[in-house]
């Protein structure tokens, strides 16, 4: 029509592709984004390497690390397939986990980087003592520690479930709060 302004029909919307259960990805990730997790650094030591007779240390974030069982004492860490301290773990039985508080923010932003630099230049200026059992680094100022040993690896679509039995467990310090993910980002409760 003359001196109609002519509009488009809005475009439609791609909707992501759906698995076949018909969820997609993207509505998978922001429907899990919504749970709070709390975060973990979770560490190993490689076999020995060097003269020393030490391996390098390695480490990765967590969000998906929970209890699993009191008699006995277990816990589980839900690992990539195929990364590095999924291959780790497949070798070396013996790791540990460093309960982050709320200041260790940037402890669990360095151990998460996509593409990041070496494993040692990462544990470089981070404050850790080293676990009496497995060796692996446990992080200064964590709000408890412990040391594992795996007791089952579960393969689980793209990820491995590897339930540890604990052998230790610290609790270093009683300042400050946990640090948590939610909605994509790490922050503090409250």
């Amino acid at each position: 029509m003359p001196g109609v302004p002519q509009t488009k029909p809005p475009a439609p919307r791609s909707r992501p592709v759906p698995h076949a259960e018909g969820v997609s990805n993207d509505e998978f990730r922001g429907a899990l984004s919504r749970l709070a997790a709390g975060v973990v650094l979770v560490t190993a030591q490689e076999p020995p390497l060097d003269e020393q007779g030490r391996g390098e240390d390695v480490g990765m974030t967590a969000t998906a690390f929970m209890s699993v069982s009191l008699d006995p004492p277990l816990v589980m860490v839900s690992l990539r397939n195929d990364s590095r301290m999924d291959d780790l773990l497949a070798e070396q039985p013996l790791w540990a986990v460093s309960v982050l508080s709320e200041s260790q923010r940037h402890i669990a932003g360095r151990f998460a980087m996509k593409g990041r630099i070496s494993d040692r230049l990462l544990f470089e200026d981070i404050p850790y003592v080293r676990g009496e059992i497995t060796g692996a680094p446990l992080a200064g100022g964590a709000l408890a520690t412990l040391e594992c040993r795996t007791e089952q690896r579960v393969m689980a679509g793209d990820h491995t479930l590897v339930i540890g039995r604990v052998l230790s467990a610290q609790l270093p310090t009683q300042e400050g709060g946990p640090l948590t993910y939610f909605r994509g980002r790490y922050r503090q409760l409250g």
